[in-house]
């Protein structure tokens, strides 16, 4: 009979989620996880099989407890629109970073976080559109705030044009209405 496991695994996919979305999948060493995590090698290696199953279980948690539970908010929020404002304006309680990351690094290259990050993404583009005020070629124009608000995000993390400029775009639409 082995020993019994040491950690939570649920406390450390978390904060391997954390890790990835600061530093992305290539920037992250086995070794910066174990010293990070304080988890012995032979075991995350046992538990997650390699770096990348320990990435696939972070995203999943991070797409499940963080991205769900914030397009939840947003669709049932008593202001959608100012969630969505939210939203644009990059505040740490819509963190979208291991989102922007996994389809900027990984999507690419490996077709399990292709696929789980093209139902995030629609997911989002379905909310954003329930969030604008009812025109027709919404969907359409949804898909474009979803890019933006990535792009913005992804400009943002590289020094860039500040994320709270998509608010303009929103307000823009808004405008229209």
């Amino acid at each position: 009979m082995g020993r019994p496991r040491a950690f939570d695994e649920t406390e450390v996919i978390k904060a391997a989620a954390e890790l990835f979305a600061g530093r992305a999948y290539d920037g992250v060493s086995v070794d910066d996880l174990v010293t990070s995590l304080g988890v012995h090698r032979n075991s995350l290696y046992k538990v997650f099989g390699s770096k990348r199953g320990l990435y696939l279980a972070a995203l999943r948690w991070y797409l499940t407890e963080q991205v769900q539970p914030m397009l939840t908010g947003l669709r049932s929020g008593p202001d959608p629109a100012a969630e969505l404002r939210a939203l644009l304006g990059g505040t740490d309680r819509h963190d979208l970073d291991l989102l922007l990351l996994a389809v900027v690094e990984r999507a690419p290259v490996d077709q399990e976080v292709a696929d789980l990050v093209a139902e995030a993404l629609r997911d989002l583009d379905a909310t954003v559109a329930k969030a604008l005020p009812g025109q027709p070629g919404d969907d359409e124009i949804a898909v474009a705030l979803t890019a933006t608000i990535l792009g913005l995000r992804l400009r943002a993390r590289a020094g860039g044009v500040p994320p709270e400029a998509g608010t303009v775009l929103l307000h823009h639409i808004q405008s229209q209405a």
